[in-house]
């Protein structure tokens, strides 16, 4: 898969020198942030995308949980004889939340996981996850941080052709994150489901840049991969997007 050397490069940054920047360890309560991103265009190309993203995670003395949503709509704009139509070309939405148990040491929890997405342009136009595993912190520096998490898991998806599918799979996923400056941070996701004839992967990479102190510039290149397709849909599908993230 295309995005796979990507994730390499970012291992081995995680075993590279640290900064002087400091990764600040998570306070208790809520950490909430939004993010939007919309382009609009005119002219010979007429249409707009808009792609979007609420992530909140709460901390507490003995629970970490994460609640995330996103959503992704492209619509485009042609001209039919003297009128002007609109063809919706992409919408996705997804929601995920997760809840993790600290063991003795923070970093290593037990969690249950869910996430349920629906694409209706995509290979799959419906996937629902539920899993469980253990996730353990494999590095840490003063500048990154490497996760890692594995477990079993269930899924139940719809291909785009209607047929309906279900069964077990194993889970694994890994995320980096380096702090490279006080104003710049870099990061690494990717997520692997294995199973029920299908290998499905996402992986995002970005970066941050902070304007103040709860506002962000991010620009960021996501991949989803499936093995296994109907016949007229392709494996990848990519994303490159800019959006404004604001923390509060």
């Amino acid at each position: 898969m295309k995005y796979l050397p990507a994730f390499a490069l970012a291992l081995a940054m995680a075993h590279g020198g640290a900064s002087a920047a400091d990764i600040v360890e998570e306070k208790l309560g809520w950490h909430t942030s939004a993010e939007l991103g919309a382009i609009n265009t005119s002219g010979n190309t007429t249409g707009t995308t808009v792609t979007g993203k609420i992530d909140a995670r709460q901390e507490l003395e003995e629970w970490s949980n994460e609640y995330i949503a996103t959503g992704f709509f492209k619509e485009d704009r042609f001209k039919d004889g003297d009128q002007w139509r609109s063809k919706k070309s992409a919408e996705r939405f997804s929601v995920a939340a997760k809840a993790a148990y600290k063991l003795v040491d923070d970093q290593e929890k037990l969690f249950v996981l869910g996430s349920h997405v629906e694409d209706q342009f995509g290979a799959f136009t419906r996937y629902s996850t539920v899993g469980v595993g253990h996730s353990t912190r494999w590095y840490e520096s003063p500048s990154k941080t490497l996760d890692v998490e594995l477990g079993p898991g269930y899924i139940n998806r719809v291909r785009a052709n209607g047929d309906e599918e279900s069964g077990l799979t194993v889970r694994g996923a890994a995320s980096m994150r380096w702090k490279i400056s006080p104003t710049a941070s870099f990061a690494q996701v990717l997520s692997m489901e294995s199973g029920a004839g299908n290998v499905h992967s996402v992986a995002e990479t970005s970066l941050s840049t902070k304007i103040n102190s709860t506002m962000q510039m991010k620009a960021a290149f996501s991949a989803r991969n499936d093995s296994s397709v109907p016949v007229d849909k392709k494996n990848t599908d990519t994303q490159t997007s800019v959006t404004l993230v604001y923390s509060f």
